[in-house]
C-alpha cells in the first residue's frame, strides 16, 4: 500500500480558496498512491481560533466538494484532514473527512479529544463521541486528530475495532515536536500497527508549526519523516507486517485491563 501524506504549508498571506484550490492539485499529484493524508484544520489553521466561526462549513461544504473531486480524479482513498464544521445542532466540531477513491464519504469523525485547557479549541468546538475506522481493501484505518495521539485509550479502542493502520492528522506547534515523534511511536508499539502522522508547515496565528510528518512501523521504526517546510511524505506499506508482528510478538494477548467490567468484590 502507498501513501502520502501532504504536509501542505498554512500561512496567512494565502486564502482559504486559494489553499483549498492548491490541496486539491496536490491530491491530483498523488494518483498511483492507495491513501493520501492532509493535516488537521489546512484550510484555516489549527491555532487561528478567531477564523474558526467564520470558515465554519457544513460536512459537505466546499472542502468536501473540492476534496471529493480530487480523490476522484486521482483515484485514492483520501483522508482530507479536518474542517470548522458546523453541526446541525449549531456548534463548531473539528471534523475529519475520509473519501472513497470515488470521491464519495466514506466516514467523517469529529475530535473526540480538544486543546486549549478551558480556551480555544476546548471551548470553541463541541467533542466528538464515537472512535471511527474506515475498512480499505487490504487493511482497516483507525481515525484519529492531532491532540487525540496523547490519550492511548483511544488508540485502544481503535485497535479493538479492527484497525491496524492509525492515521493522525495534526497542526503540532514547533516548540513540541519532540512529543509529537515520541507519541507516534509509543502508538505504534503499544497497539502494534502503523501511524501515519500528517502535519502542517508554515505559521498559525503566530504559532510555528512542527512539520515532520512520520510513518512508523508496528515495530516503532520510522520508516520516513518530512523536515519543516512543505512536503510530500511517500512510503510504501507492507499492510500484512501488523499481523505478523502482533504473532511474533502477541502483547496484545496479554492484556488486562479495559476488556471486561471491573469486578466488584462483596463488602467485608
Amino acid at each position: 500500500m502507498r501513501a502520502s501524506l501532504i504536509q501542505i504549508a498554512v500561512n496567512e498571506d494565502e486564502t482559504v480558496e486559494a489553499r483549498r484550490l492548491r490541496a486539491a492539485a496536490l491530491v491530483r499529484e498523488q494518483a498511483g498512491a492507495d491513501l493520501v493524508v492532509l493535516p488537521e484544520l489546512w484550510t484555516t489553521g489549527a491555532f487561528a481560533f478567531d477564523a474558526f466561526d467564520a470558515a465554519a462549513e457544513p460536512l459537505r461544504g466546499p472542502t468536501y466538494e473540492a476534496m471529493a473531486k480530487a480523490a476522484g480524479d486521482a483515484g485514492v482513498w483520501l483522508h482530507a484532514g479536518s474542517v470548522p464544521e458546523r453541526g446541525a445542532d449549531g456548534r463548531l466540531y473539528n471534523t475529519s473527512l475520509v473519501l472513497s477513491p470515488s470521491g464519495d464519504l466514506a466516514a467523517s469523525y469529529r475530535k473526540i479529544h480538544r486543546f486549549g485547557f478551558d480556551k480555544g479549541e476546548a471551548v470553541l468546538m463541541g467533542a466528538g463521541r464515537e472512535p471511527v475506522t474506515v475498512r480499505l481493501a487490504d487493511t482497516t484505518l483507525g481515525v484519529a486528530t492531532c491532540y487525540d495521539l496523547r490519550f492511548p485509550e483511544l488508540f485502544r479502542s481503535l485497535v479493538d475495532e479492527g484497525a491496524e493502520v492509525l492515521v493522525v492528522p495534526a497542526g503540532w506547534p514547533e516548540r513540541r515536536r519532540s512529543h509529537w515523534t515520541l507519541l507516534a511511536r509509543a502508538r505504534a508499539v503499544e497497539n502494534q500497527a502503523f501511524v501515519l502522522a500528517c502535519g502542517t508547515a508554515g505559521t498559525h496565528a503566530g504559532v510555528p508549526q512542527a512539520g515532520h510528518s512520520i510513518v512508523v512501523d508496528p515495530w516503532g521504526e520510522v520508516l520516513a519523516e518530512a523536515g519543516a517546510d512543505e512536503e510530500v511524505l511517500t512510503v510504501d506499506l507492507d499492510p500484512a507486517k501488523v499481523a505478523r508482528t502482533r504473532e511474533q510478538f502477541p502483547a496484545l494477548k496479554d492484556r488486562v485491563l479495559g476488556l471486561e467490567p471491573p469486578r466488584t468484590e462483596p463488602a467485608v
